[in-house]
């Protein structure tokens, strides 16, 4: 005990002291005052403080000081049940946008954004009228007036988590919106609206209070502090503790809420969180073939504002076989992470992923009923994506979030699907991965994270790995060791690998095939060989030219593309790269080139494909 006490934050300590007192008060106080409270003493009626009375007393001669101590109890219940009604409806109605869809998602969202624009104070005197002067409209006041602000927050935080990897995830494996909800989402906002919903108790307090010092809150026979700081101001040029008195205890029992709600967030972690069962094991999904992934036709859209889909993603088509490695390269907002997205069905709303054909493992995802669709994306698809930290969910075990996969996709226990995660753990190099398995995402380094959700995609049984731009903000090192790790592990299981980087050099070096995007298009799909050889469309050229090799000379300005990509909103009506192409004619600029093959192994989106030697990159990879 002495140990905690000496660990203990000295905030922590005065807030918990402070409402320790206040509880104390409101449990004991009317047994030993409610006397002192009710005597009337007509000859000291309206008297100043004193060492007999130390609030004073009011216009009968009862006690302050005993009142306020006495008062201390109806005031915490109103304060704590107006905190109540605010979070009861406030928060459920915050969180609600994030596991519904469509209109109804909408439709709250803007109930929730009206609320907030209402003011609290006018709408609680509202209610109050409509239900009554007195405790009970204060209260309910008080509470409705609160939930908006409370659902707001609710809105805004879980809208964050709800964006996150790991529930897009889950998502896919097929969890209800129950378990999206209490296992992904509330785990994750339950600092910010514990903390909240201490500190909207003081606030609560404080309102109540002032509509009984307005005269709109507790009624006569009953009073709380309000109602004396009201009774006492009346009197303060003769008596100033009795306006003085009950504002104190309403001050600090303001200020205990609001410092507890600084320290209460620490136990949002230790909070049992309820665990979904796993569902049973789906059938396999469509027959082997020789394309673990056949996509053509591939769009991806969202709404303009005017209501006009724009395609982030235009009609992309490419074929992968088993162990075949394939990267995409392009500038930012070429459309390459949301390729890759689409394909795992992925976007969210208010994107739109439509396709004329898309095979995975052989299985077309059109007719696929929606438990092959889970295998197919959960299992035999493995995504890694750019930010772990997203891709993990920060209030579970890693272990328990790779044991998930085994659990629902492949039908095992939970035991087995431990110990799956152990060696998959160390399968990706891991070390002491048996210890690692119980601990947090936040305690793994940043290049341990990518290997821990490389893990788990393995833990299912992948066919095809999509890799999103796997080395993001890790070092040259750990990126060295990632891309390592991935080839690897595409020669051990024979799984093709999608990589996705804005390094050519580093793509060309490790894909035997390459895709080079631009505008939401492949504007080329060559063999790396063929492209080190001589890109054949402009931009693959200019993307080729811009990195520099160990020949280069340092004295000459390294090559960059002139311009910027286009806007999705201002898409030229021909050949997206015209605006920046030095071999643009009006027909480039007019008419949309379609993607021709050039050879058995090149297909090139150009009016002018002239392939040109541009050099060798690979020793920079």
């Amino acid at each position: 005990m002495r140990s905690l006490l000496r660990k203990a934050n000295p905030i922590t300590v005065t807030a918990a002291v402070a409402l320790l007192l206040l509880v104390v008060l409101a449990v004991v106080g009317p047994w030993f005052w409610s006397d002192a409270a009710e005597r009337t003493d007509a000859v000291n009626a309206s008297a100043g403080f004193s060492g007999e009375h130390w609030f004073g007393t009011d216009q009968l001669g009862r006690d302050l000081f005993a009142r306020t101590l006495v008062a201390t109890r109806l005031s915490l219940l109103l304060a704590v049940t107006a905190a109540v009604i605010g979070m009861v409806i406030g928060i459920p109605l915050g969180i609600l946008p994030s596991v519904l869809g469509g209109r109804v998602r909408r439709l709250v969202a803007g109930f929730i954004t009206a609320s907030v624009a209402l003011p609290g104070l006018l709408l609680a005197l509202f209610v109050n009228t409509i239900i009554g002067v007195g405790a009970t409209g204060a209260v309910i006041g008080i509470g409705i007036a609160n939930a908006p602000t409370l659902a707001r927050l609710a809105q805004t935080t879980s809208a964050g988590v709800a964006s996150r990897d790991y529930v897009a995830a889950a998502r896919m494996l097929g969890a209800s919106r129950f378990t999206l909800l209490f296992r992904h989402i509330l785990p994750n906002v339950a600092e910010p609206l514990i903390l909240t919903g201490t500190m909207s108790v003081g606030w609560c307090l404080l309102e109540i209070s002032a509509l009984s010092f307005l005269g709109l809150g507790v009624r006569a026979p009953s009073y709380d502090w309000g109602d004396l700081l009201n009774q006492g101001l009346q009197g303060i040029y003769v008596n100033p503790m009795g306006a003085l008195g009950p504002g104190l205890f309403v001050v600090l029992g303001g200020l205990a809420f609001a410092l507890l709600g600084e320290s209460v967030t620490s136990l949002a972690r230790r909070v049992p969180r309820l665990r979904g069962a796993p569902a049973a094991a789906p059938a396999a999904a469509g027959t082997p073939t020789d394309d673990v992934l056949a996509v053509s036709g591939l769009h991806v859209q969202y709404p303009s504002r005017d209501g006009a889909p724009l395609d982030a993603v235009d009609d992309v088509s490419f074929t992968l076989r088993p162990g075949e490695r394939v990267g995409i390269v392009g500038e930012s907002g070429s459309g390459k992470s949301t390729t890759v997205l689409g394909l795992a069905e992925l976007i969210a709303y208010p994107g739109r992923v439509t396709w004329r054909e898309l095979r995975i493992n052989g299985a077309d995802l059109a007719t696929a009923s929606p438990q092959q669709r889970r295998r197919l994306l959960g299992a035999s698809l493995a995504l890694v994506s750019q930010n772990p930290m997203t891709a993990l969910n920060p209030a579970l075990r890693v272990g328990r979030q790779l044991a998930e996969v085994a659990q629902v996709h492949l039908g095992k226990s939970r035991s087995a699907a431990n110990e799956l995660a152990v060696r998959q753990l160390e399968h990706v190099q891991i070390t002491d991965p048996a210890r690692r398995v119980r601990q947090f995402p936040h305690e793994f380094s940043g290049g341990m994270r990518q290997r821990a959700v490389i893990a788990m995609g393995l833990m299912g049984e992948p066919r095809l790995i999509l890799a999103d731009e796997p080395t993001t903000a890790l070092d040259v090192t750990v990126q060295r060791q990632v891309l390592d790790l991935l080839e690897r592990l595409n020669a051990e299981t024979g799984a093709a690998l999608l990589l996705v980087s804005h390094d050519i050099a580093v793509v060309t070096n490790r894909c035997e095939r390459v895709l080079v995007m631009y505008g939401g298009r492949v504007v080329e799909d060559a063999s790396a060989d063929e492209l080190l050889a001589g890109p054949a469309h402009p931009y693959a050229r200019a993307l080729m030219a811009a990195v520099p090799t160990m020949t280069s000379e340092r004295d000459r300005a390294l090559a960059t593309i002139p311009g910027r990509p286009p806007s999705l909103a201002e898409m030229p009506p021909g050949c997206s790269f015209a605006p920046r192409c030095p071999l643009a004619d009006d027909r480039c600029r007019t008419e949309q080139p379609p993607l021709v093959e050039l050879s058995a192994t090149r297909r090139v989106e150009c009016w002018h494909p002239q392939p040109q030697h541009t050099g060798s990159v690979r020793e920079h990879a």
